[in-house]
């Protein structure tokens, strides 16, 4: 393997930091303990205007945390922070604000019943008194959208508008602020594909026009779409820096510390028998909305059916509901012939329901029980006898499981929570996995985990769907959609909008996961022809 190119912090550790730009931003040996944990060590980082610069990291890397500490949202434990030379001390968002930092969460910061300009003048109000001058900020939101090319309707009510619109709003509020440097953290998890190829130029835009950008982001092609420089961090500490010409394995390996293979190799589906029928479901949230929709589709034994959409489309809620974790409104939920509509969660896994739920830590595992005790959670009946647990055959459970799976834990008698993000995903899985299975709902299964981990999940669930398992894959990465499905189901608020193969072009499936029918979207795109064969008719509204 060839060494990573030299980057700031890659250097020798005992080596003096290089002196600060004299044009430009410049962190020099940040380090952030929280605790024992290091989260960012030393690390020396320079951002240069009018040039995109990538911080590349899997999730938990401490990306985020470096900026928050430039944001002014922590406080480094070491190390300073220079602008154009000359040191400076945050303490605040609104110090870093004034000295030319705007910072684009992956949360927004807006507040939705305030329209676009009462939003963007928030805290720098122009009145006299500190009254709002809505005249001159509904002005302001013109002359910026105007030159920054970012339409927004000033009146508009920020909960009106579509999640890419508000994101453009949270562009705007840092250009009102005259920001000469722009953070965007981990800004596309929740845009289509259209939208985040509208968010690639707006940065581009912004890049030509002298504005210094850091792109924080895990996902590789993004970072080669748009990157300058890109900055590798893994663990805290800067590894190396990349060419946006580098191929997504030479940066997934560099992130990971190994050779990482990209591709999932899958043979096609030989679909038989339906295993689920979903039909004409409805679901409502704790308010009495309803968030799923009449929704039908059927998965059958040994294919991925993969549900696409952007998050808060309703994935959730149908993932809950299928395992009986909310009730179902009307509609039917079938398994293997047997109708399980609002059965309790203990009768739909014992009637051979495997569940992988989008948030670990709430409703994958118990943190403080032991890795041995998280692996037979929903099979304590198989693990006692007379009404006792027998220890030693759930260590030995876990041994076996440890090994088969690849989990990183020095002892099965640990709890699961000093485990990594990918090792307790790894422990859900396994427990999933270590029994018969006739259905996995696998939703969000490779979020906050490592690529290197990604690899393995992917054909585990692979390899799943092989043994004649029927698997409904929920992710909002589109990759892991096309890479493991063998159909694609589009969900748009509440509702299928069309059912496709998984070599569908992108801008297809982003048109359709903003509420777009197959054949419209098809048309749109230049792309249409003939519907795909193979049975998968859309239903398109």
């Amino acid at each position: 393997m060839s060494s990573p190119q030299s980057a700031p912090g890659s250097a020798r550790r005992d080596a003096p930091p290089p002196p600060p730009l004299a044009e430009g931003l410049s962190l020099r040996g940040i380090t952030k303990r929280f605790g024992s944990l290091v989260a960012n060590d030393r690390i020396d980082l320079d951002v240069v205007p009018g040039r995109i610069h990538c911080l590349l990291g899997e999730n938990g890397a401490g990306k985020s945390t470096l900026m928050n500490q430039l944001y002014g949202l922590l406080d480094a434990d070491e190390g300073t922070i220079s602008i154009d030379g000359t040191e400076r001390h945050f303490t605040s968002p609104k110090q870093a604000m004034a000295a030319g930092i705007g910072m684009v969460h992956q949360h927004f910061m807006l507040v939705p019943v305030f329209t676009v300009a009462e939003n963007i003048v928030l805290g720098r109000e122009q009145g006299p008194l500190g009254t709002l001058d809505m005249r001159s900020a509904r002005a302001r939101v013109r002359d910026l959208s105007e030159r920054y090319r970012l339409a927004v309707d000033p009146d508009i009510v920020v909960e009106q508008l579509p999640i890419g619109i508000q994101q453009r709003v949270e562009i705007l509020k840092s250009l009102a602020n005259d920001a000469k440097y722009l953070i965007f953290d981990e800004p596309t998890a929740v845009l289509t594909p259209q939208e985040i190829d509208e968010l690639m130029a707006v940065m581009r835009s912004l890049r030509d026009e002298g504005k210094a950008i850091v792109f924080i982001t895990h996902k590789l092609r993004e970072v080669r779409e748009v990157a300058d420089d890109i900055t590798v961090i893994r663990r805290g500490r800067v590894v190396g820096s990349a060419s946006p010409g580098d191929s997504e394995a030479r940066l997934a390996e560099m992130m990971v510390g190994r050779a990482v293979s990209m591709r999932v190799d899958k043979s096609p589906a030989h679909g038989g028998v339906p295993r689920l029928e979903v039909s004409d479901l409805v679901v409502a949230d704790p308010f009495g909305s309803v968030v799923v929709d009449h929704l039908s589709f059927e998965v059958a034994e040994g294919e991925v059916l993969g549900v696409a959409g952007v998050q808060g489309n309703g994935q959730t809620e149908l993932a809950d509901a299928l395992l009986g974790l909310v009730p179902v409104l009307s509609g039917s939920v079938v398994l293997d012939g047997r109708d399980i509509t609002n059965a309790a969660p203990k009768h739909i896994i014992d009637a051979g329901m495997g569940f992988v739920p989008e948030d670990r830590q709430r409703d994958g595992f118990v943190g403080s029980y032991t890795v041995a005790e998280n692996l037979v959670l929903n099979r304590v009946d198989e693990f006692a006898s007379r009404g006792s647990l027998r220890l030693g055959a759930i260590r030995g459970n876990a041994t076996t499981l440890l090994e088969e799976f690849d989990i990183r834990a020095e002892s099965v008698d640990l709890p699961v929570s000093s485990l990594s993000g990918g090792n307790q995903q790894k422990v859900v899985l396994a427990r999933e996995l270590s029994r018969p299975l006739k259905v996995l709902v696998a939703s969000q299964p490779t979020r906050g985990v490592d690529v290197g981990a990604i690899e393995f999940l992917h054909k585990r669930i692979i390899g799943e769907r092989d043994t004649g398992t029927a698997v409904v894959l929920i992710s909002t990465e589109l990759e892991e959609i096309e890479s493991l499905s063998d159909r694609i189901a589009v969900m748009y608020r509440g509702r299928i909008v069309g059912v496709v193969p998984p070599d569908t072009p992108r801008d297809v499936l982003g048109l359709m996961m903003a509420g777009i029918g197959h054949e419209e979207a098809l048309a749109a795109s230049g792309a249409a022809g003939p519907r795909h064969a193979q049975g998968l008719e859309a239903e398109d509204e």
